[in-house]
């Protein structure tokens, strides 16, 4: 009713032309608003899970608890249209740890064509220059690769202002040596808690596994969605962690080197 009535006092004041510009405009919003929300969930039987499918660019993340990869098996793998197109390899964790399969997952990860990224798992009991300079040791980025990502998913007990001011180190360390700015992968508590409000201005890449729509976030800074813990994927041993891009395809590039 009140649309009517919006629509009806458009119309008396600026004319036929406006008013049909206007009623176009509002269908257009309503229908994006819409889309945003309905997600064309299709359960893919050689995945193993329900896929997204409203998106297009589908990709995985892999780390040492996914044993040795055959790559060439991974970027071969379709099924119902979907191809993944990109991979997030861990590369460190804490200020001395890396990744046993790191070296080998980056190189195969480059060869077979995907998109990668790599990422820092985050501990905040640690010193966030000396977690820093650990991802710099060991991660040499290229053009076309994703931004440096901290992977941001246990406190430690640690205070708010602690996490924060941590993070924002590690964030602002990272930035300074790769040019680019870095993604925040983290779950939906936590970034309600500590990134929301606080570290807005970085890429957003969350992990959210029952949600319906994605309208906790800022669409304006979320990029990246892990929808699934339970992916199966040719080549990996185990279950796999499922990513979709979720801005315009067109603006993948925002979030690369």
């Amino acid at each position: 009713m009140k649309i009517r009535v919006l629509i009806s006092i458009i119309f008396r004041r600026y004319g036929l032309w406006i008013a049909a510009f206007m009623v176009l405009l509002l269908g257009y919003l309503i229908f994006r608003a819409y889309r945003r929300e309905d997600m064309d969930w299709r359960f893919v039987q050689a995945f193993g899970i329900r896929l997204p499918m409203r998106y297009g660019i589908h990709g995985i993340d892999v780390s040492r608890h996914n044993d040795r990869i055959n790559w060439k098996r991974v970027r071969q793998m379709e099924a119902e249209g979907v191809r993944l197109q990109f991979v997030f390899v861990k590369a460190t964790e804490g200020a001395t740890m890396t990744d046993k399969h790191f070296d080998k997952n980056w190189r195969e990860a480059k060869k077979s064509a995907l998109r990668r990224g790599a990422y820092h798992f985050y501990h905040p009991t640690r010193d966030p220059l000396k977690q820093a300079q650990n991802f710099i040791r060991h991660v040499e980025l290229a053009t076309g690769d994703f931004a440096p990502v901290v992977d941001f998913e246990v406190t430690n007990g640690q205070s708010d202002e602690t996490i924060i001011n941590g993070l924002r180190q590690w964030l602002a360390t990272i930035e300074e040596h790769y040019k680019a700015r870095p993604i925040i992968y983290t779950n939906g508590n936590l970034y309600k808690r500590y990134i929301k409000g606080n570290l807005d201005d970085y890429p957003l890449w969350i992990a959210d596994y029952s949600t319906k729509h994605l309208r906790s976030y800022d669409p304006d800074y979320l990029y990246l969605w892990q929808h699934s813990q339970n992916g199966w994927v040719q080549g990996i041993r185990g279950q796999v962690d499922f990513n979709v891009f979720v801005m315009d395809e067109d603006r993948l590039a925002e979030i690369c080197l």
